[in-house]
């Protein structure tokens, strides 16, 4: 029974490869700027993200969104306030997404054309274990760690760290009270992924968001 299982977990994941490679070829070819935001529930990613729509469009850039959870719409919905498109993917119980279910989403978004983009925020399934191992195209991956959670998470979740591009801290206005201690964090994840490149961030605050700005307009240059 091990083995079946292990020989059904390589053919999915290696069907996701392949279409995780088709959706990055027509991603390259549309000149888009893929990210992958992946963080555990109350992160706040969506906070960062509608801050970050919110700063791109101000700055003259298209942006989209595709939001990854297992019921409601909620924060697609607030996402949308920012202006930015937004499409909801309800997995219904999975754990995460896979490429599939992104190139699904991807037709039929009515008033979207992925040439007309600067940038695709993937935001991933509130997990840190399963979005690991799923490619989805995507050229940038974003672990997102807030001072809420403690330092130690780098340590406790070393697959999705290492996996990761870049990590971005969260809800750093409320370091202080929380006791977080920030060289701890950033040996912690500099432990797991050697060089990582770290955003210190407050989308309440704004903090840190104009080196995270500076970070994707670079990126799209490469």
């Amino acid at each position: 029974m091990t083995t079946r299982i292990v020989e059904l977990r390589r053919g999915i994941l290696k069907k996701n490869d392949e279409l995780a490679a088709g959706l990055r070829d027509r991603f390259t070819s549309a000149g888009v700027l893929v990210l992958n935001l992946v963080s555990s529930p109350g992160t706040g990613k969506t906070a960062f993200l509608e801050r970050t729509l919110c700063e791109l469009r101000g700055r003259g850039k298209h942006a989209a969104a595709l939001v990854g959870d297992l019921e409601t719409d909620n924060d697609a919905r607030r996402l949308a306030a920012s202006g930015a498109p937004v499409r909801q993917i309800n997995t219904h119980g999975i754990c995460h997404l896979d490429a599939e279910m992104v190139g699904k989403h991807l037709e039929g978004w009515e008033g979207v054309a992925l040439a007309g983009l600067d940038y695709l925020f993937i935001e991933n399934v509130g997990n840190l274990v399963c979005p690991s191992s799923y490619d989805l195209g995507e050229r940038i991956r974003v672990v997102l760690l807030s001072v809420t959670e403690g330092e130690d998470k780098p340590l406790k979740y070393p697959g999705l760290f290492n996996s990761a591009d870049a990590a971005v801290i969260t809800k750093i206005d409320l370091a202080g009270p929380c006791g977080f201690d920030r060289e701890v964090a950033l040996r912690n994840i500099n432990e797991v992924r050697p060089g990582i490149r770290v955003f210190e961030t407050s989308a309440k605050t704004g903090a840190g968001m104009d080196e995270w700005l500076t970070y994707l307009a670079e990126q799209r240059t490469r």
